[in-house]
């Protein structure tokens, strides 16, 4: 596979946000308070990430 620098980000971005997605849901589905909150804080640090190369994105779509 031989991406460009903003086709690997906007990969990474897509992958960040369905980790959000899919954290937040299994924090609903478990009756384990302690992995829910585990999983609620991985939501939380993946959204960040993708927050961060979605600023990527935008610089690239300035240039």
């Amino acid at each position: 596979m031989n991406l460009d620098t903003k086709d690997m980000i906007t990969k990474k971005l897509l992958d960040a946000q369905e980790m959000v997605r899919d954290y937040e849901m299994f924090s609903k589905h478990t009756n384990d308070k302690e992995v829910s909150k585990a999983f609620k804080n991985f939501a939380e640090e993946s959204g960040q990430q993708a927050r961060s190369l979605q600023s990527l994105i935008d610089k690239y779509k300035r240039n």
